[in-house]
Order: C-alpha cells, then structure tokens, then sequence
C-alpha cells in the first residue's frame, strides 16, 4: 500500500502529469465544448490520456474535472450533471493508472475573468457542490488550481477543511513579476493557506517555467510547506490556425532540477505540456535528493518612481515633410528601437528612453501592441507622447486580436488625425494565454488582410469599400520570423505579405551570424527594405526564457553558452558585446537595424545605436 500523499511528500518528489485542455485539443478535439463532459461521452479518450501521462512518470494526477462547477457547465447545458462528472472524473483517473498514483480532484477558480462579482454565498455553493462530489470517491487528495485571488483560494480551503482532514493542494496563476497575490506578499498569502490548513502551496499555468522560477524567487522569507509546481510549455505561437507551444521536454528536464533545487516537491506541466514533457520531469527527477532553498539567492525588485505625464516637455511634433523610414533605408543604414509601453500608469522610465533615443538620433521608436496578449498602456496615446514631447517618430504596432473591423479602421483613423502614419500590421497572440484570458480574440482579420485594408485606406477607401473624403498616408510593415525549420517556406510567406502591400519587414531577434547570412541570400530578391532584429540579452536566465518559452526566438549554443549563468551588470554587458558582433555581421548584408530593449534598460540599445553609427560612420549624421 502506498503511504499518505504527506507522508510522501516528506519523503520525495513527485512528478505530476501534464495539460488536459490543450493535449485534448491537439488531438483534434475542437475548443468551445465542454472537454469534463467527456467523463460521460468519452471517458475512454480521458482513460487513455492518464494512461499516457502515468506510463511517461506521473504519480500525481488530476482528475479532468478543471472546470465542472455548477457555473461553468451551465453553459453548455450541464447544469444537471455536476455530481456525476466529478464522480466520474475521479474514477476514470483511478482505473486508469497503477496503484502506486495519487489521484487528485482537480478543481479550478470560478471567480476568474468576468466572474468576479460572484458573492461568497454563491461561491461556497458552487464549491461545496463540486469539492462534495470528488471527496465522495475517495481522491487523495484536492488540487485548487490556477487561482487568481487569496480570498477565493481561501474559501475553497475552508470548504475543504470543513468536510474532510483530505491533503489541500493551492496553487496561483501569477506573471513573472508578481510578488503579491491580494495586495499581500506572496510567503505572508502562503502562511494564510497554511493557517487555514492548506498541505502544499504553489503555482500553475500562465507562465513557463521562466515566470514561475522568477516567481518563487521573489518569496521572500521560508516557506514552511511543500511547493508544487505546474508551469505552462512557454507561450503558444497561432500558426496555421492552430496554437502551438514552445518549450521542449529537454527544458522541462532542466527547470525541472531548478525547480527541485528550490525546494518544489510537485512538478509536473499546465497548458501545452504533453506526456514527452513528463517523462522529461521524471527522468530529470530519478534519483534527486531535495535540498532547501537558499533565501540568499532570492530576488528582491525595487519599485519604479512616477512621473506624470504634465512633468514631460514638449519638443516640437516631427515634420511631416521627413522622409519616411523606406526612403532612409534606402539611402543610408537606419535603426528602429522598440520600447515596451508600461503595463501600469508610470510613463516615466519610457519617455526617459524615448529621449536617450533621441538624443543618440536612433530614427524611430517603435511599440508592440500589447504584446504576449499582456495588457500594456495603449500605443497609439504613447506614439502621440513621443511625437509630440519628444521629437522623434513613432512607429506603431497594430494587432489582429483586440480589434474587429470597426474598431480596427476607427484606430486607424485616429492614428492618421495624430499624423502617424508608420505602422506595423501584426497577427498579436492569443489573448487566452496572456493576462486575461477571459477576454476574446477578434481576428476579423489576417495579417494578410490588415495590410491590404490598411493600403485601402491610403486609396481613400474605408475598409466597407465606401470613399472617404481624403486619403491617408501610411507606411505599412510586416513581421517576419526567420528561426524557423523551412527558411523558404517563411520567405514564401513573406511574398505574400509584400504583394499584399508591405513597405517594409521587421524581423523577429536573429542570434545566428550564419543565419543572418541565410536570410539576406534567401530574401535578395525582394524589393522592400528589411530591417533585421537584434535584441541584446539581459542575462542567463533571460536567455533561457527567450530560447525555450517565446514563439520565434531561437538562440545559438553559443550565444546560451557565453551568457549562463550570468545576472545583473555582467549579464547585460556580455549581452550588448554579443548584439555588437550580431550587428558586425548584419551590417554586411542590411541597411535597416531593429533593435528591441529588453526590460527597458534602453541604456543598452542606446550604446547599440551609438555602434551603428560608428560602425558605419554616421557619427554626424
């Protein structure tokens, strides 16, 4: 007989299984069902899926009951069916694994997204319903997943503690940043849970291994109980109309150490994780002697001052009668800086950047769209700021996702009346994965489509195909992703992106000098100007991140190699001297440099700008 799940947590660790949603899904089950009604159409497909993750290593897993609340199954007429999905969740996942797994009920936040005016008398009705049904067949234990607030977490514990001495699993869905959860410190919310009974506390979904390495970094001061861990495969890419997760199982195995290292006794995977990702956890995992944590080690960010945006001056707006980034490209090199908008309302730090940007003559500053679907402060209001108060262009990026039709031409027209007429037409990723995931992806349009309607416009067409009294004047990008497996068949994309009415290709951050090479003989033929990526590395661990979680990035071994290990000063002075030596070779092949700040330590791509010019002369310019 195998030992209380306590008792072996004391002992070792366990790996835990993988996604259930996602894996669902990338068998060719359809979004927009109810994957928990499953336990009653398709429980073979369930039984099959904690075969697959048990026979990989798993000896902890959740039953496929994520989502079967009373709220929730509601919505696809379900609301009759609580007690047995749940029931039949929790018997599904025993039959189908050996004796020596621990089965968990699985049970997810309800509060989430556009829930959160729902009052505790019917949350704890929800809950109850739900925690009742899974504690009746025997599970080892109740896993509170992917919660986004303390007190909902905390109701969930009460209900369980009220019911049953069953082991309580809690764990939250935090960014990388995060050191808080309700306002509390993230060890003080922890000792909460811990007082009210809770046997294990941690962190899922949301994040890659990266985000959730960095949050258990933050915690400051011991944490008196096990950690579990259950990060995301890094951020889904949308290709081919399908999402698809980056990180590799070889990366798995390496945080999974990490993770180990820093006192996680529950490691398995959320959202994009499959059984190679397990199987890649329990090998790294064989045979490991856990060994404490080491408070020293922690990081302890250090809050931002704020400036309001009456404390900026206000240069003179950039004449119209410049000529545009296509014509510069073509006459001499040029270079685009991208800066991060804020994600809250201090502006300062940015248009601080922005001005060093000037100051060292970088030719425009380029912002995402809310990029990795985190909410940022709006572009299109930061461009008018640094037109207007700085002096320097805008270029701004314009995403698929947040806009339909209407709204999409609407932000267009306004950008025209602000005189910004340099943009970029991108796909965006899907807001599911970012910090709402609640809210919708549009994609009334294609990226193809966004071009072609943005050109319309400058026709004096509105996107309806009724004439508009003037025409506009934009210069449109694209983006362009080189470190893929088929470089030809990116560049065959690419084609039709320019016949659709590219001006211009910016591309993702290149780490390769051979591939630089690679894309300059594969793209020679195209007549629009490319400005090749370059974003300098902020240290090892950011390395990590950018290689084995963000869609698009690859690094060399060489460039992970140089950069291990490395933090702080060191690590963003080695990362400059490696985009020098990047920007040695793209030199030799392009006119138009992009360079991307990380972190907005915009002294970096300031000292990179500087390069350019006197790698290429124009310290005059």
């Amino acid at each position: 007989m195998k030992p209380d799940l306590r008792e072996a947590l004391r002992a070792r660790i366990l790996t835990g299984d993988g996604a259930m949603g996602t894996y669902l899904y990338g068998m060719g089950f359809p979004v927009g069902v109810s994957y928990e009604e499953f336990n009653l159409l398709r429980p073979e497909v369930i039984a099959d899926v904690h075969r697959r993750y048990y026979e990989a290593g798993a000896r902890l897993i959740e039953t496929n009951t994520f989502s079967a609340n009373l709220m929730s199954l509601t919505n696809y007429g379900l609301d009759e069916d609580v007690e047995a999905i749940n029931k039949a969740g929790v018997r599904i996942a025993r039959d189908a694994v050996g004796s020596d797994a621990y089965v968990v009920g699985a049970v997810g936040s309800i509060r989430a997204g556009k829930r959160k005016n729902i009052s505790p008398i019917q949350l704890e009705h929800l809950f109850r319903q739900q925690i009742e049904a899974l504690l009746s067949e025997g599970v080892d234990g109740i896993l509170l997943e992917t919660f986004y607030d303390l007190e909902e977490a905390l109701l969930a514990l009460r209900i369980v503690r009220g019911l049953s001495n069953t082991p309580v699993m809690c764990q939250f869905a935090v960014e990388k940043e995060a050191v808080t959860l309700d306002g509390k410190p993230i060890a003080l919310a922890f000792e909460s849970l811990r007082t009210e009974g809770a046997d294990v506390v941690g962190f899922n979904c949301r994040s890659g291994p990266n985000g959730i390495l960095r949050a258990i970094d933050s915690i400051a001061g011991d944490i008196k109980l096990p950690l579990s861990v259950f990060p995301n495969a890094g951020i889904p890419d949308y290709v081919d109309g399908k999402y698809q997760y980056t990180s590799t199982p070889e990366y798995f195995a390496e945080s999974a150490r990490k993770f180990a290292d820093r006192g996680a006794r529950i490691i398995g995977g959320c959202c994009g994780t499959t059984p190679e990702h397990v199987a890649a956890i329990a090998a790294a995992l064989d045979g490991y002697v856990p060994q404490p944590v080491d408070p020293a080690d922690r990081l302890h960010p250090a809050p931002l001052e704020r400036l309001s945006v009456r404390e900026t001056k206000a240069p003179e707006r950039t004449p119209k009668s410049e000529p545009t980034i296509v014509d510069l490209v073509k006459a001499r090199h040029t270079v685009i800086v991208e800066l991060d908008p804020p994600r809250d309302l201090d502006i300062h730090k940015f248009m601080e950047g922005a001005r060093a940007l000037k100051a060292i003559k970088a030719d425009a500053v380029t912002m995402a769209d809310n990029s990795l679907a985190v909410t940022r402060m709006s572009n299109i209001a930061l461009a008018s700021l640094v037109q207007h108060q700085v002096g320097i262009r805008p270029l701004v990026h314009i995403a698929c996702r947040d806009r339909n039709l209407i709204g999409t031409q609407s932000h267009m027209m306004g950008l025209d009346a602000l005189g910004i007429d340099h943009v970029l037409a991108v796909t965006g990723d899907p807001a599911r994965f970012g910090d709402l995931p609640d809210s919708s992806s549009v994609y009334d349009l294609t990226s193809f489509e966004m071009i072609r309607m943005i050109k319309q416009l400058n026709e004096g067409v509105a996107f309806s195909g009724k004439q508009l009294k003037q025409r506009a004047n934009f210069i449109t990008g694209t983006a362009f992703n080189p470190n893929v497996k088929y470089l030809d068949k990116a560049v065959a994309r690419l084609e039709r992106k320019i016949e659709s009415g590219a001006d211009y290709i910016m591309t993702q951050p290149v780490y390769d000098k051979e591939l630089i090479a690679r894309i300059a003989e594969a793209t020679k033929h195209l007549q629009v100007p490319i400005f090749i990526g370059v974003m300098p590395l902020a240290s090892g661990r950011n390395a990590e991140y950018l290689h084995n979680e963000v869609p698009g990035i690859q690094l060399s071994d060489e460039v992970r190699k140089r950069m291990a290990a490395l933090e702080g000063e060191s690590g963003r002075a080695e990362g400059v001297r490696i985009a020098e030596e990047l920007l040695d070779t793209a030199l030799e092949y392009f006119k138009g440099i992009y360079l991307i700040t990380p972190f907005m330590f915009y002294d970096m791509t300031v000292k990179l700008t500087d390069y350019v010019w006197r790698k290429t002369g124009s310290l005059t310019r």
